[in-house]
């Protein structure tokens, strides 16, 4: 175990993380950050990881559409030992423990929790040409957000402080007047849910052609609230399962370097929310 972590439920066909054990780089290695703290609409993403966990139990190993099996470097890490209410002391372990796992060349695939984690995951990589490909209904632009400035409505922002080389974000349908303006003065590039729906292959092409190191955040919003309805702020709209996994499939022989899935309130076993999370991490290890 590392430090800051306790063990849950693992996620279907992963092995048993040992430091002593480790099979040769790349792997990837499910964390779990059940933390939702500055939710302001639907509580509940502390449940996230584990629903998404049990959810997994419902896939088979072999993925029919990719014809492939999961990664064979794929671990359970378990859950981070979060401090409820504290963004800053859970920021501080989630730091620590994704960089013990880079230092064992491990690739975090972390499970949320609310959408706040992936600023304390991207300040824990080397940001130097990385891509910041962004599935969500809400930009997450805002400065602050109810004198908050490290929430699920700000996160992006803070990650546009951290200066990646890029930001891309797909399945945009709500936003403040002031989060557009921001974006179009920094080159943030978004593509609202209908544009991408209608112009599916165009949004597959330009995923394909990102060049250099990616990071993909996944809020399971970025779906049509009849496909996730278990999520902090539901929105009309979204994309269907079908048109993410199409685009997931583009990560493909890409440098992936970190990868979430956030937003998931489910509290119930065989949840849709769930399921459609669990599919989005497994087609991603299955690439």
């Amino acid at each position: 175990m590392l430090l800051y972590t306790e063990s849950p439920l693992k996620f279907a066909f992963s092995r048993e993380f040992e430091i002593e054990g480790l099979k040769p780089a790349p792997a990837f290695g499910i964390l779990g950050v059940p933390f939702d703290s500055t939710a302001t609409y639907i509580p509940g993403a502390r449940f996230g990881p584990n629903a998404i966990r049990a959810a997994s139990y419902n896939l088979e190993k072999y993925n029919f559409s990719l014809n492939k099996k999961p990664a064979n470097n794929f671990y359970e890490i378990g859950n981070l030992e979060v401090v409820h209410g504290n963004f800053q002391k859970t920021s501080k372990y989630l730091e620590s423990t994704v960089k013990e796992l880079l230092n064992n060349q491990i690739s975090p695939v972390v499970l949320g929790g609310e959408h706040s984690i992936s600023y304390s995951i991207l300040n824990a990589l080397n940001l130097d040409n990385i891509t910041v490909l962004h599935f969500d209904a809400h930009m997450d632009l805002r400065d602050s957000y109810q004198g908050d400035k490290y929430s699920h409505a700000t996160v992006i922002r803070r990650i546009y402080d951290l200066n990646p080389d890029e930001i891309i974000q797909i399945g945009i349908r709500s936003a403040d007047e002031d989060e557009v303006e921001f974006a179009k003065e920094t080159g943030i590039s978004y593509y609202n849910s209908n544009w991408v729906k209608n112009n599916l292959s165009d949004i597959e092409y330009l995923i394909s052609n990102i060049r250099g190191s990616i990071y993909v955040t996944v809020d399971i919003d970025v779906l049509d609230p009849s496909y996730a309805p278990s999520v902090g702020t539901p929105c009309p709209g979204g994309l269907n399962p079908q048109e993410l996994q199409k685009l997931i499939y583009c990560l493909e022989g890409k440098d992936v370097v970190g990868f979430d899935v956030v937003e998931v309130t489910s509290r119930c076993v065989g949840d849709i929310t769930s399921m459609n999370a669990a599919q989005v991490v497994y087609d991603f290890i299955c690439l």
